[in-house]
């Protein structure tokens, strides 16, 4: 199977309680199959991975951070996934950021195919998220405490 190959910038909201926002998702040709994924998506032309990352969590969850507010990347991965019947390999930047636990999120910036698609938020602690087996790639529980610890310790690149 070819994949076509992406970049992409990812947030990680870390809350002042060690939990991280994150996003329920599905496949459109997976109704159902639901996984939580961290907040983000492809780069755009012109634009650099933690450009990405600002941008994909205004319009994923309508939270308006700033460049310089990230810390990171705190990890880089290639990570293989379909979505719509297309299949990616995507060199996933990922960028913590700290966040109040008491944001509101808007859904109203979605893209269209994320319409229905992205479907709720909640709040993670790394192991709780691991214990369910619902994270779209079995590391995205120790990515989190990366990112946890990024904003905790302040060890900001």
């Amino acid at each position: 199977m070819t994949r076509i190959r992406r970049t992409a910038g990812r947030a990680l909201p870390v809350g002042p309680d060690g939990r991280v926002l994150l996003l329920q998702a599905q496949d459109p040709a997976r109704p159902g199959d639901l996984h939580w994924v961290s907040v983000g998506g492809a780069v755009e032309p012109g634009e650099t991975p933690r450009a990405a990352a600002v941008r994909e969590m205004r319009e994923e969850t309508g939270i308006a951070v700033d460049e310089h507010d990230l810390a990171g990347p705190v990890h880089r991965g290639e990570y293989p996934f379909s979505w719509a019947g297309r299949h990616y390999l995507s060199d996933n930047h990922f960028y913590a950021v700290a966040m109040s636990s008491d944001v509101e999120i808007d859904f109203s910036g979605l893209e269209p195919g994320e319409v229905g698609n992205l479907l709720q938020v909640d709040w993670w602690h790394p192991h709780d998220l691991a214990a369910t087996g619902t994270a779209a790639h079995p590391d995205l529980p120790d990515i989190m405490t990366t990112a946890i610890d990024a904003v905790t310790k302040g060890s900001w690149t």
